[in-house]
């Protein structure tokens, strides 16, 4: 191990890795078997050699831009149905796919419509991977925002997606689509309008006007790219999301990018595999064969898939050959993570004993430092209607706060809020977030019981502001001590009255208000001596309640060490929720 230059992992107990095993088996001039069994898996067929001859299919067309400047309207406007008034507060949530006819009968478009909320980014993203033509879409009185700018660094970043701006909202009152467009050349798009290669078309989604323009436009983006692909043999696409649906079971949406998806065949994504069962398209009607740029939903799947995970057909046993090492090498990476953390953990031990026999060798007590403490955690159990939104909503929720709190994603799971979810999250300090499904009556009064928070909503940033505040409210809060009054002390005087003498501080008020509902104390030489409440105060005979600037009056304490010269200052003490 040391002439392979592994000297830091001699120690008896460290455990080594198969790849750090093999290398030793090697200096020793043994040959390491790998079982090719277990190297098996499912990939993608080649490209075809010769596209040209290959049969056209539908563009898949990605709408992206800012939230709120219109997408899902466009879309609901173009295919005639209202899905955007499903929508939870009128922002789409999870990706939807649709089949839209073009006018003339020359085939169909494939339309993505993805969420714009900043929350949905790792979604948009996913959703440029498997798209040909990107609508940019932009609101005429709103313009360039955070949301079309990350589209636009999309686009930079793939070069085979083509792109067509559709400067939206143009009825509206002060809208301004020549302001839009020059913006839009300022952040790099050359527009065919001042000399660039990318078409813009001004639309209204609310009044459809242009909209055939639009649909016009994109058919001739998608004539000039040619896109083609095999309608036979094994099926190559990918899964846009998933979600438990009554009666059937786990359902994934598919986009299909090769073949042709039939009731019957062995699919697989990731580490979850189905026999088609059924399959249906964005309307809910039956499907007996899915081609390239169809998305249909498919039904038959053993364990929800992973939405953006890539679906690939195989026979039976190649399938499960495929899952099982899959399977395998998702427990050996989680093992390898394990190794690390047991490792790390045996080489700390060794050096504290080493330390605690250097210093029992010097005649010295060995003190062990406390381990450095992170940030105080804020733990989550994020349970979502579909695995996109899933992943979104962890990765919108994850790591909010700062060096002293932050929020923590336990686990994120797809359906409604169970007893499991409930008993989990009580085991582990955790809130329970729900984000678009059902929380039963039942799983609400087990969590007021197991005092378990829940945190409900189908609005994104409504979550992000709960969670925000439970981070805030982890804070130590922010006292913040005003003086209102301050008087100086200028003679003693000794009252009795009943058997019990009083000192009154005989006072000028110097500075302020002085009050007798606000808080006092005494201070001396910059300390104080005394705090607490002032009992009675009197200008002349007269009880007061305050008293300002520059008056005189006798100020009486429960102070028996008040002296000539110390200053009594009245104070507030406010508590505040900290700023993250």
């Amino acid at each position: 191990m040391k002439r392979a230059g592994m000297e830091d992992d001699m120690s008896y107990d460290h455990v080594l890795t198969a790849d750090y095993a093999a290398l030793l088996a090697e200096e020793y001039n043994y040959r390491p078997i790998f079982d090719d069994e277990l190297g098996f898996n499912l990939f993608a067929r080649p490209p075809h050699p010769d596209p040209t001859t290959l049969p056209t299919r539908p563009p898949i067309v990605t709408i992206m831009g800012h939230v709120d400047h219109g997408k899902t309207t466009l879309l609901d406007t173009l295919r005639s149905t209202a899905v955007a008034k499903g929508e939870a507060g009128g922002i789409t949530q999870h990706i939807g796919a649709f089949s839209v006819p073009v006018p003339g009968g020359s085939g169909s478009i494939t339309f993505l419509d993805t969420p714009g909320h900043a929350a949905f980014s790792a979604m948009r993203a996913r959703g440029a991977q498997v798209t040909d033509i990107i609508v940019l879409v932009v609101a005429a009185d709103d313009g360039v925002m955070p949301q079309t700018r990350e589209v636009l660094e999309l686009i930079k970043k793939d070069e085979n997606v083509s792109v067509i701006v559709a400067v939206n909202k143009v009825d509206k009152p002060g809208a301004d689509a020549d302001k839009v467009k020059r913006a839009l050349m300022a952040e790099g798009l050359e527009l065919e309008d001042f000399g660039g290669e990318i078409p813009s078309v001004e639309v209204s989604g609310l009044t459809g006007k242009n909209l055939p323009a639009l649909v016009e436009t994109l058919s001739a983006v998608a004539e000039m790219k040619d896109i083609r692909a095999e309608r036979d043999g094994d099926v190559n696409g990918f899964v846009l999301e998933a979600k438990v649906s009554k009666g059937l079971g786990s359902v994934a949406t598919v986009l299909v990018t090769r073949g042709c998806l039939k009731p019957g065949s062995h699919i697989l994504a990731g580490c979850a595999n189905a026999k088609v069962r059924s399959m249906a398209d964005s309307a809910g009607k039956p499907v007996k064969e899915a081609f390239p740029g169809m998305a249909v939903t498919v039904s038959g799947w053993k364990h929800l898939p992973t939405a953006g995970d890539e679906v690939l057909q195989g026979s039976e046993s190649d399938i499960k050959k495929a899952l099982s090492n899959r399977e395998r090498k998702a427990d050996q990476d989680s093992s390898v993570r394990d190794v690390d953390a047991i490792n790390e953990a045996r080489r700390l031990e060794r050096e504290r004993r080493q330390l605690e026999e250097q210093a029992e060798d010097a005649g010295k007590v060995f003190v062990a430092e406390d381990a450095p403490k992170g940030p105080m955690k804020v733990k989550l159990l994020i349970k979502a209607d579909v695995s996109g939104s899933a992943e979104a909503v962890s990765g919108a929720l994850h790591n909010l706060g700062n060096d002293a709190v932050k929020s923590q994603v336990i686990s994120a799971g797809v359906g409604d809020v169970s007893e499991s979810d409930i008993l989990t999250a009580k085991a582990a300090k955790a809130s329970v977030v729900a984000f678009s499904v059902k929380v039963p009556k039942a799983m609400e009064l087990l969590a007021h019981r197991e005092g378990v928070p829940i945190m409900s909503s189908p609005i994104i940033y409504r979550l992000v502001d709960s969670v925000t505040d439970a981070v805030r409210d982890k804070l130590p809060k922010v006292v913040t001590t005003t003086i209102t009054g301050e008087a100086n002390v200028l003679q003693i005087f000794e009252v009795t009255s009943k058997g019990k003498t009083k000192h009154i501080a005989g006072s000028r008020v110097t500075m302020g208000l002085v009050q007798k509902k606000h808080k006092a104390r005494v201070m001396r030489n910059g300390e104080v001596v005394y705090e607490g409440n002032l009992e009675t105060m009197r200008v002349l005979k007269n009880d007061v309640t305050e008293i300002r600037k520059g008056s005189e009056c006798g100020l009486a304490l429960d102070c028996a060490d008040l002296k000539p010269g110390d200053t009594i200052q009245c104070f507030t003490i406010e508590e505040s929720l900290a700023e993250l």
